[in-house]
């Protein structure tokens, strides 16, 4: 008798509580369909190019792409605060032999520095030693009033 009230509240207590249903299957990432801008802060290696344009567009969404908490990528305000120019000479291998300053902002001249600087975090650029030279490019920061910028290139 005892082994079968044993068996009984065992049977019972299998039944009382139902197993756990099993995990959903993780959802399958999806490409992305625009290849503009990596994900904030990472960045991916830089493909050559053939031409300046292709360099130009490529530097332009890797600056992006180096400095998230900086740049905007909307509408560009009717006014801005700032608007340095620089232009970019670079090595075979992508990387910065020079950068000049073709324009300095008239106010807000911090923004000339946060401009090199986001140049530099967004170095190498890709092999360009296929693309003809000279291996220079230059590029404008449209810095709005939070002393956010972005690359004129990616208007064009």
């Amino acid at each position: 008798m005892q082994r079968s009230a044993i068996a009984t509240a065992a049977l019972l207590t299998a039944c009382a509580s139902p197993s756990p249903p099993p995990p959903a299957p993780a959802p399958t990432p999806r490409p992305s369909t625009t290849a503009t801008v990596p994900a904030a802060g990472r960045l991916n290696t830089p493909g050559a190019v053939r031409s300046m344009t292709e360099m130009r567009q490529q530097a332009a969404r890797r600056i992006v792409a180096a400095n998230p908490n900086g740049t905007y990528v909307g509408t560009v305000p009717d006014i801005l605060l700032a608007i340095p120019v620089l232009e970019i000479e670079l090595n075979a291998d992508g990387s910065i032999r020079n950068i000049d300053v073709l324009r300095r902002p008239g106010q807000a001249p911090e923004t000339l520095q946060m401009a090199i600087d986001a140049v530099r975090r967004a170095a190498p650029f890709g092999d360009v030693s296929r693309a003809p030279k000279p291996w220079k490019f230059a590029e404008t920061f449209l810095f709005n009033n939070e002393r956010k910028f972005k690359p004129r290139t990616l208007d064009e």
